[in-house]
């Protein structure tokens, strides 16, 4: 849905097919991405980022990557990488 028209969301949401999560008073709207995307709250992928701030730190990404992967797993979420090399 990112870099859509809001005319096209308007129109989605006055046909019923798509409607927001919530509204705010002055009419924004806020939709659920797990609803978007298609995903049960239990079946929704938990996304984990991590980052350095330089090449040399490399290493350290790789730590950070494991260590967010193994708690993900310890609670039992399903998790999704997508990872951009440092």
């Amino acid at each position: 849905m990112h870099g859509t028209d809001p005319v096209t969301l308007r129109k989605s949401e006055s046909t019923g097919e798509l409607l927001p999560a919530r509204k705010t008073k002055v009419g924004t709207c806020y939709s659920d991405v797990s609803e978007l995307m298609g995903y049960s709250n239990e079946a929704a992928p938990t996304l984990c980022y991590c980052r350095v701030s330089s090449h040399d730190q490399k290493p350290d990404l790789d730590r950070q990557q494991e260590l967010l992967e193994a708690y993900c797993s310890i609670e039992g979420w399903r998790t999704q990488v997508i990872r951009k090399n440092a």
